[in-house]
């Protein structure tokens, strides 16, 4: 089954903590629609900016039960969810792991769609994900950047 919408996202951080950002390229194929997306923050993290980004565009959906797939170059969100590590870990209440603050929010708009993450490597001429990954270094370095509230 087609879906409903095409979502590429990307994060980035320079330093680890240090200024980061993410960018989102949203694209309803039915339509041609294509939306971009980005913003920058103080100090975070490369995984925080990844997995951000994800939570962001699927806030950005206003239909639930859309069929969405995600491509991403990060192998710590899209793993996360495919590998069903993201599961067990809720289970747990996210004892011992990173972004636990993230990873809560990422499920409560997870389960309002049926969404399938795929890996593409990064810097390998794709083209939505070239663009993602240029948005979240511009946001990145813009003078306005927002504090990362969860960041620890």
């Amino acid at each position: 089954m087609n879906p409903d919408i095409i979502i590429y996202t990307d994060g980035s951080s320079r330093g680890n903590p240090g200024p980061g950002g993410y960018g989102i390229v949203m694209i309803q194929p039915k339509s041609n629609y294509i939306k971009e997306f980005s913003c920058g923050f103080k100090k975070t993290t490369n995984n925080r900016m990844e997995l951000l980004a994800v939570i962001v565009a699927l806030e950005k959906i206003k239909t639930e039960n859309q069929k969405v797939n995600i491509y991403t170059d990060s192998k710590y969100v899209s793993d996360a969810v495919e590998k069903k590590w993201l599961f067990n870990w809720e289970k747990k209440d996210f004892k011992s792991k990173k972004n636990p603050d993230l990873w809560k929010r990422f499920l409560k708009i997870y389960k309002k769609h049926n969404i399938s993450f795929f890996w593409v490597k990064g810097h390998s001429n794709n083209l939505y994900n070239e663009r993602c990954d240029r948005l979240a270094v511009e946001a990145s370095k813009n003078n306005d950047l927002y504090e990362d509230l969860g960041h620890e």
